[in-house]
């Protein structure tokens, strides 16, 4: 199915930005959000120079703003008529762990990672539950799989909880012409990422970008990126002990 109109939020760097890249190739139009407007600005331009043909609008959003989420989805709603595709990708990776006085930092990772994604996922699900169509795509993270430590312990856990948030909504909608979708991504180099100096097989952001939409297109229900290495690892990443974790983390 050709969804033409597509809502990305976060989308003002990184992954966000990869894709609304790739789907402008695809001659996709773009409904933008993110908090820095000043980037969003720019992206415009630069997809607007790939493809003069597509319709890009943008705003500005704060996702940890619960309220302003609604607002902003239903503008665009308004503005396109239709959203044929929601990617909530707005996150954050900063953290500590647990017990080392970091509490307000592994906060704000929990709040914006899953209770932030919750605000998102209802505002497109009551929107495609209007139209009685749409596509919702959730970003997890190849490290929902299993726990994590240190740094990554409340990341991982938001991820996972976004995962089983995800499949549940898969569950409400099924045999509808409402589609749900987890894409876990491996390590794709982004501002999230930029300071980790040891991350095991990461590409850069244009190639896991491209593997990402790419499995958003298929609208499976999990999907896991780049297909190598993670389609092979995940099961052994599953049942490995725990002294194997803490080896590779």
């Amino acid at each position: 199915m050709n969804r033409k109109n597509i809502l990305i939020t976060g989308a003002s760097s990184g992954l966000g930005k990869g894709m609304a890249i790739e789907f402008a190739k695809m001659n996709r139009n773009l409904a933008l959000c993110a908090r820095r407007i000043e980037r969003l600005e720019e992206l415009k331009q630069e997809l607007l120079s790939i493809n003069p043909n597509i319709k890009v609008s943008i705003k500005s959003l704060d996702v940890d703003n619960h309220d302003q989420v609604f607002e902003v989805f239903d503008q665009f709603h308004q503005e396109f008529g239709q959203i044929d595709r929601v990617i909530v990708n707005a996150g954050m990776g900063k953290g500590a762990p647990i017990g080392t006085g970091y509490f307000y930092a592994n906060k704000q990772t929990a709040i914006t990672n899953f209770v932030s994604a919750i605000a998102q996922c209802e505002a497109a699900m009551a929107i495609f539950r209007q139209q009685n169509a749409g596509h919702l795509v959730t970003i997890s993270s190849i490290s929902a799989i299993r726990g994590a430590r240190r740094a990554m312990n409340v990341y991982a856990a938001t991820k996972a909880g976004l995962s089983s948030l995800t499949e549940g909504m898969r569950i409400d909608v099924l045999d509808t012409p409402i589609k749900v979708s987890t894409v876990h991504p491996g390590f794709i180099k982004s501002e999230i990422n930029e300071k980790v100096k040891k991350v095991p097989f990461i590409v850069d952001t244009e190639t896991g970008c491209k593997a990402m939409v790419k499995a958003i297109e298929k609208e499976g229900a999990n999907s896991y990126v780049p297909a190598w290495p993670w389609v092979v690892f995940r099961p052994i990443l599953s049942i490995v002990p725990l002294s194997w974790l803490k080896k590779m983390s």
